[in-house]
């Protein structure tokens, strides 16, 4: 199901939808080297994931789907705009500029945290908590909106998502060209081409609103090594 991956695997399998559009909002024309980074191991059975920041809600969404009605305690940090008030316990709230961090630390069931991912789309969810052998662990910070995002080929470690995992759809979700994999190193390459304006906002004033609804299109380059083997590959994609 599309819904279970994440957006970059969207993009290479030809199945973009609002998730996807939202990790492309931000974005102008030109190329954004080095993002979404991910690095990958696969061990006595286990997985371990590693990513920058990109894939944080993606990898909530992905361990509260195996949390179900269950409740966990939860650790870490919502990032809004928006007045969560009445929707989650929360421990403080810290706000600037008109951007709220909701401190969370409490037990709370997969289905409400799936909930709010939905109801609040846009808001970033750097939670930690556990199901089983799944673990999830995120810095409770929120993400860094810079322009780039600096790869050092001597010292390839994104921190700022990890997670460990026995199953393998999880982990295969993240190194999808080789499912038997050992250990991967991927980054990503955005190339913006054009911005697609939707045509009932052509005469509109409202830029905040022609951001957000405009569609980004251009191509990735995908570049994985892979156990000890380099990968090369690039799709286009409009999002």
């Amino acid at each position: 199901m599309i819904d279970n991956m994440n957006f970059i695997k969207k993009i290479f399998v030809g199945q973009t939808d609002s998730s996807v559009h939202l990790q492309f909002q931000k974005f102008g024309k030109g190329e954004f080297r080095n993002r979404a980074l991910i690095k990958a191991k696969y061990s006595a059975g286990k997985y371990t994931i590693k990513t920058s920041a990109e894939f944080a809600n993606e990898m909530v969404r992905m361990v509260a789907e195996k949390l179900g009605e269950e409740k966990t305690k939860v650790t870490g940090v919502i990032i809004s705009t928006s007045d969560l008030k009445g929707e989650l316990e929360f421990e403080n709230i810290k706000q600037f500029q008109g951007v709220k961090k909701y401190l969370i630390d409490s037990e709370i069931p997969g289905a409400k945290i799936l909930e709010l991912l939905k109801k609040f789309p846009k808001n970033f969810f750097a939670l930690s908590f556990s199901v089983g052998e799944n673990i999830l662990k995120i810095k409770p910070k929120a993400q860094k909106s810079s322009k780039s995002n600096a790869k050092e080929d001597e010292n390839f470690n994104p921190d700022f998502c990890k997670l460990t995992t026995k199953n393998a759809e999880l982990g295969n979700d993240f190194v999808f060209e080789k499912p038997d994999f050992k250990s991967a190193e991927i980054t990503h390459h955005y190339f913006i081409k054009s911005i697609e304006m939707p045509e009932e906002l052509k005469n509109s004033k409202d830029f905040a609103k022609i951001r957000e609804e405009s569609k980004r299109a251009g191509k990735i380059i995908r570049e994985a090594m892979i156990d000890g083997k380099k990968i090369i590959t690039e799709r286009e994609f409009v999002a």
